[in-house]
């Protein structure tokens, strides 16, 4: 059984998660006083998440993978679909809900648009609908209620335009900001921030002061948008807004341009003081239910303290919490935890014909013959081949009966050839040592290791061909090393030098290959070719086209290289430069005449395909067809674009894909299973290749050749200046 998502009512009487023991999810709540338990059908889309407690302890609030936010009344078993996103995000689920109010009448949350901005909402139980707390004309999230019933707050950015479309490839350098906002909920209330003069403490008479937290929550809409105010502090990077007491707020916090990666800091903002102080550093927080007490994660240690303050215990030894598992028990449970993942995620509700129920009665009889791990998921590949779609595997495999030690290997960033019973260096990959991921070892400053010298020892240990060159580097990554070399095998006029030896060499070795084609269409077109590589369609891709497009933007033409092409976002980034017409000419006193735009290639277009690109890789082809920007040259791409956006785990930690995002135009469902045909197609022969010939990129240049000998791109001659002197009266 696969239970999951605990949570303690405030009242502490109850917990409350999501459990498959009767085959499908069911929200069940276990009452702690006499272990009974009350099963509640969420009648959702099958997958569910996050029960929120209201402070009463009699409502939940929930979601599913759906994209749909409900209310529960825990006594009377009645779900309430409160809203429902217009457009899907990556995820498993997605954390709509916002806070409670003090009086469990009000939920509030938001909403993807149509726009991909998230708008904020408040959903009243007692007139069973919801009203908009932000306009949709910003980005706003996480909407939380101050407990005195005055205010709520919430995250907004006005930025964000760019890096909500998620699956545009050309927001990858976008940046967003937040900024926290406070919106005072009756129209009578003065702002908390309203300026004060000299003599004003803005201080409450204790007798006049009213205690709110009793009466139920008022909210004056009539002109709720004039009263949103922002709080005091630089735009930044927020999250997990938590308000315990009235006037306090605790958030996490990273600077403008900070990564998602970086450190963060536990913050406390309180409208008394009005202004922010850190706590501690923290990545995530939890406070309880009366306000009192923290939970807190720095990294991967985990602490519990009074509320905004740093812990004084030390953290909590989760590591030594251990957990026997049957595995075997597990088994049945993850097949039909698989089959319902798909059933409730996969994009087509008809399964691409695929009777589903009879899938599972098909492969369900293999259970019994199940004797490891390895055996379950092999079946399970079995029942999902039966979709024919491409993205459709195994995101892990759960937990191993064992799990060995890695051992790393150092590695140099050389080939090498054998020669006198010794291994000799042949080539040495150059790195751009200022770039940590292409440092390269044997050409850091005063190592100066050469090819054609030898390897003879590894610290102090004799080299010879006869044993493994790499059985001398064991554990030996990132850690000084001393290599003697020398130009005579026999060891004579050796000389020692220290290298830090790589973990990985695929940066090296991809660069030297990039940067070899580079020069073979520089040599082979005297100049006029640019050649650009872009390894995947996301961060990689957009990383390598930056570096090599702008470069060499002068250039006629342009060869682009998407084999082996890994996929990711939609490839708008370079088809958009691609794609760019000529505008005109800028002429200045000194220097040459400016093209506009600037980076811009309005000559001959060709682009190399093969059956290694796929996913994006895919897309990226049919957009440069689709756009007639050139012709393509290689084999037919993968074909596959359904695409995959996140799905929950198994109870063993595994996870299986259910594609969920596919691509139609005019002529239906296309490219799965079909792929992008090239216009010229030319075979990667390995006699060809392995004797250091590329014939497609061979191929590339005598078609890009040809086209512009035909075609080249004309651009006007530079006019005469004109003549516009005064005339005299």
């Amino acid at each position: 059984v696969h239970e999951q998502d605990p949570n303690w009512s405030p009242d502490g009487k109850h917990v409350a998660y999501f459990s498959d023991e009767g085959g499908e999810y069911a929200l069940h709540v276990k009452t702690l006083s006499n272990g009974s338990t009350k099963t509640i059908a969420p009648g959702g889309t099958g997958f569910y998440a996050y029960p929120r407690w209201s402070p009463d302890s009699e409502k939940m609030a929930f979601v599913d993978n759906g994209r749909n936010l409900y209310v529960v009344n825990v006594a009377t078993s009645n779900v309430t679909k409160v809203a429902t996103d217009a457009l899907y995000v990556p995820g498993a689920f997605r954390y709509m809900f916002g806070s409670w109010s003090h009086d469990s009448e009000w939920v509030s949350y938001t909403v993807i648009t149509e726009t991909n901005f998230e708008q904020a909402f408040a959903f009243s139980l007692s007139e069973g609908k919801s009203f908009p707390l932000s306009d949709g004309l910003s980005n706003v999230s996480e909407p939380v209620f101050d407990p005195s019933g005055k205010y709520l707050y919430m995250l907004a950015s006005t930025d964000a335009g760019p890096v909500v479309n998620w699956f545009d490839q050309s927001n990858q350098d976008m940046r967003m900001t937040q900024s926290i906002y406070l919106i005072t909920l009756q129209k009578e209330l003065i702002s908390p921030l309203a300026k004060e003069n000299d003599e004003e403490t803005g201080e409450v008479d204790e007798e006049e002061e009213e205690d709110d937290s009793e009466q139920a929550l008022r909210i004056d809409w009539d002109g709720i948008q004039n009263r949103i105010i922002s709080l005091p502090m630089q735009p930044g990077m927020y999250g997990f807004l938590s308000s315990p007491s009235e006037g306090e707020l605790y958030y996490t916090s990273r600077m403008p341009n900070a990564r998602w990666s970086d450190p963060q800091s536990l913050m406390k903002f309180d409208l008394k003081d009005r202004e922010a102080k850190e706590v501690m550093k923290a990545d995530f927080f939890l406070i309880s239910s009366d306000g009192k007490k923290m939970l807190t994660r720095n990294g991967s240690s985990w602490s519990i303290g009074d509320t905004g303050k740093k812990p004084e215990n030390g953290s909590l030894g989760i590591n030594a919490i251990k957990v026997k598992i049957d595995p075997t028990q597990e088994w049945a449970n993850i097949f039909y935890e698989a089959w319902r993942v798909n059933r409730d995620y996969f994009y087509d509700p008809g399964m691409h014909g695929a009777d589903w129920d009879a899938m599972k009665a098909k492969y369900e009889v293999f259970l019994s013959d199940v004797t490891c791990r390895s055996d379950l998921y092999r079946m399970m590949e079995w029942m999902f081949s039966e979709l024919a779609v491409g993205h459709h595997r195994f995101g892990s495999r759960g937990d191993r009966m064992a799990n060995p030690d890695r051992v790393g290997v150092g590695l140099l960033g050389a080939d090498y050839e054998v020669s006198d019973n010794r291994y000799r260096f042949e080539k040495i990959y150059g790195g751009l040592n200022w770039t940590p991921d292409l440092r390269s070892p044997l050409t850091e400053p005063g190592v100066n290791v050469a090819a054609g010298e030898y390897l003879l020892a590894v610290d102090g240990v004799q080299v010879t061909a006869d044993q493994n060159l790499y059985s001398f580097f064991e554990n030996k990554v990132d850690k000084i090393v001393t290599l003697t070399v020398g130009t005579q095998a026999s060891g004579q006029g050796s000389r020692e030098v220290k290298v830090v030896p790589l973990g990985n060499e695929y940066a090296l070795r991809n660069r030297d290959w990039v940067e070899g084609n580079i020069k073979k269409v520089e040599e082979a077109t005297n100049g006029q070719v640019a050649y650009v590589y872009v390894p995947n369609t996301t961060t990689a891709g957009h990383r390598y086209f930056k570096r090599y497009f702008f470069p060499q933007a002068n250039k006629k033409a342009i060869i682009v290289d998407e084999r082996h092409n890994g996929g990711g976002q939609l490839a708008d980034y370079y088809i958009d430069i691609l794609k760019k017409p000529y505008q005109s000419h800028w002429n200045f006193r000194y220097g040459h005449d400016l093209k506009a735009p600037s980076a811009s290639i309005q000559g001959p277009k060709v682009m190399l395909i093969d059956e290694t690109a796929g996913s994006g890789g895919d897309y990226l082809p049919w957009m440069f067809r689709k756009f007639g920007l050139g012709k393509l040259i290689g084999k037919t791409t993968w074909g596959g674009l359904v695409g995959i956006l996140g799905f929950p785990e198994f109870i063993d930690g595994g996870m299986v894909m259910a594609p969920n995002l596919a691509f139609y135009n005019e002529d239906g469902f296309r490219i799965e299973n079909e792929g992008i045909a090239p216009d010229i197609e030319v075979e990667q022969w390995p006699k060809e290749v392995m004797a250091g010939r590329d014939p497609q990129l061979e191929k590339a240049i005598e078609v890009v050749l040809e086209e512009l000998e035909q075609n080249p791109p004309t651009y006007p001659e530079r006019p005469e200046y004109p003549v516009r002197v005064r005339k005299s009266e």
